[in-house]
C-alpha cells in the first residue's frame, strides 16, 4: 500500500481530522441551494467560493464543526432524514463518520460511475469503497509529524531534534526557556491519537511492516507489540515537559493559537494544521518534520494516508447539485484549491497543486516509500478508535494505564465488524 501512496506522491487520522466551528443556515429545499457539513474549516470555505464562482446563482449553506461534535451528530442526522446533501466522510472504518460505517446502512450515494472513482490509486480505493462500490471522494493525502514555528524556533536558539534522545533534551531545554516544545489540545479527544500515531509509525512498523496483516489474521495484538513502546514514549514526552501545562484543559483551537503565536515552538499534528496556523499568523512560516521515535533516523516512518473526503447523502434534497459539487472537488481546479488551502497532497495526478514548502520532508517520505496509513483506517470497527481516544484522555488524567487501554483496544478489535 505504501508503494502506491509513493507513486501518487502525492494515502488518517485520525483522526485526519482538521476541525473548527462555524455554522451556516439550514437548507431551503430549492434546486439552487446546496447544504454541506464539513470539518475542514479554513479550507472548505475557499472551495465553496470557487464552486459558487463557477456556478452563478447557486447558494451553499455550509456548516463546519469539530470532528468530535460532527461524528456525534452525523449518524443521528442521517437516520432522522435531516442530514445535509454533502458531508465529510473519513476513509476506511476507523470512526463513526467513516466510509464503511456510513455506507453499510445505505446512507451514502454510490459514486462508482464517476470518472475520478476509477482513477483513484488502489490504496485510496480500498478505503473509499464499501463492498466494491465507491462512496467517498478523497481529494487529499495527509501526513502527521512535528510542525515547528520557524521564527519561534530560531528565537529560542534551539534546533529541531533529529533523534529520540535529542527530542527529550529539546523538550527539557524548551521548557527551561519558558516556551514548551509542543502545543497539545486533548480537550478534543480526537487529538489524543496524533502524537501516538507519529510514534507508532516508527516504533511498530519500522520493525514489522506486516503488523496490520498479522492483526487481521489474529497473529498479533496491541498489548503484546511495540504499541506498548509507543505508549511509553508518549508518556515520557509528557513527563519531559514536551507539552504545555494542562493539555486536557486545552482545546484544539487553543493549541493552534499557542503554536501560531510562538507560545510553544510547535505542535505535533497533521499537515492540515499549517493552513490553520497561517490564518492565525499570516506572516509565519511553519515546517513539518518526522517526530523522532528512535535514535536511528534511518528507521523513521511517517503516518501518511488519504484524509477525509466527501460523500453524498443517499437522500439528498438536491442530488444533482450535490454531485456537481463533489465533481468539482475532484476536478483539477477543485483539488488544487482544496490541497493548497489545506496543505495536503493531491490524490490524483494532474491537479497542479503547489505544495507548501514546509511539507518538503513529508513529500520526501511519501516519495521514498517511508510512510504507513493512519492506523485506524483498516481496523475492523469504529469502536477500537473510540476506546483508544477516551482511554488516552484517562491516561493523561491518571484514571487508567496505557496497558489497560491497549488491552481494551484488543477486545474491541477482536469483536470484528
Amino acid at each position: 500500500m505504501r508503494k502506491v501512496l509513493a507513486a501518487v506522491a502525492a494515502a488518517s487520522l485520525l483522526a485526519a481530522c482538521s476541525s473548527g466551528t462555524n455554522a451556516g443556515n439550514d437548507d431551503s429545499g430549492d434546486n439552487q441551494t446546496l447544504t454541506i457539513a464539513s470539518v475542514d474549516q479554513g479550507s472548505i470555505e475557499k472551495v465553496v467560493d470557487a464552486f459558487k464562482a463557477a456556478n452563478p446563482g447557486v447558494t451553499v449553506n455550509l456548516t463546519t464543526s469539530g470532528a468530535d461534535q460532527y461524528q456525534q451528530q452525523i449518524r443521528t442526522q442521517l437516520s432522522s432524514g435531516t442530514a445535509p446533501d454533502v458531508m465529510t466522510v473519513w476513509p476506511g472504518n476507523g470512526n463513526p463518520g467513516a466510509t464503511y460505517v456510513i455506507a453499510e446502512p445505505g446512507y451514502l450515494r454510490d459514486l462508482s460511475d464517476q470518472p475520478w472513482a476509477a482513477q483513484l490509486p488502489d490504496a485510496f480505493k480500498k478505503v473509499a469503497q464499501y463492498e466494491g462500490k465507491t462512496y467517498n471522494a478523497l481529494f487529499g493525502l495527509n501526513g502527521i509529524g512535528a510542525v515547528y514555528n520557524d521564527e519561534a524556533l530560531t528565537e529560542s536558539g534551539l534546533t529541531a531534534p533529529g533523534t529520540w534522545t535529542e527530542l527529550l533534551a529539546f523538550c527539557k531545554a524548551a521548557a527551561g526557556k519558558g516556551t514548551p516544545a509542543f502545543a497539545l489540545g486533548i480537550q478534543d479527544n480526537w487529538v489524543t491519537q496524533i502524537v501516538l500515531y507519529a510514534l507508532v509509525a516508527t516504533t511498530v512498523y519500522s520493525g514489522d511492516k506486516d503488523f496490520d496483516a498479522k492483526m487481521a489474521a489474529g497473529q498479533a495484538t496491541f498489548a503484546n507489540s511495540q504499541w506498548t513502546t509507543a505508549m511509553a514514549k508518549y508518556q515520557e514526552m509528557n513527563s519531559a515537559g514536551c507539552f504545555q501545562k494542562d493539555p486536557l484543559g486545552t482545546s484544539y483551537e487553543a493549541s493552534q493559537t499557542l503554536a501560531a503565536t510562538g507560545k510553544t515552538l510547535g505542535i505535533v499534528q497533521g499537515n492540515w494544521i499549517i493552513g490553520l496556523l497561517k490564518e492565525k499568523n499570516p506572516d509565519g512560516e511553519f515546517t513539518m518534520k518526522a517526530l523522532p521515535a528512535t535514535d536511528d533516523p534511518a528507521q523513521f516512518i511517517m503516518p501518511a494516508a488519504a484524509g477525509a473526503g466527501y460523500g453524498i447523502n443517499a437522500k439528498a434534497k438536491n442530488p444533482e447539485l450535490a454531485l456537481e459539487f463533489v465533481t468539482f472537488v475532484m476536478s483539477p481546479e477543485g483539488m488544487k484549491t482544496f490541497n493548497e488551502a489545506q496543505g495536503s497532497l493531491p490524490t490524483l495526478p494532474g491537479a497542479g497543486t503547489t505544495v507548501d514548502p514546509g511539507l518538503a520532508e513529508l513529500t520526501s517520505f511519501v516519495e521514498g516509500d517511508k510512510t504507513v496509513p493512519f492506523m485506524d483506517q483498516l481496523w475492523p470497527n469504529a469502536k477500537v478508535q473510540q476506546t483508544m481516544l477516551s482511554g488516552l484522555q484517562e491516561v493523561f488524567s491518571n484514571q487508567t494505564t496505557a496497558d489497560q487501554v491497549l488491552t481494551d483496544m484488543d477486545t474491541d478489535y477482536k469483536a470484528g465488524s
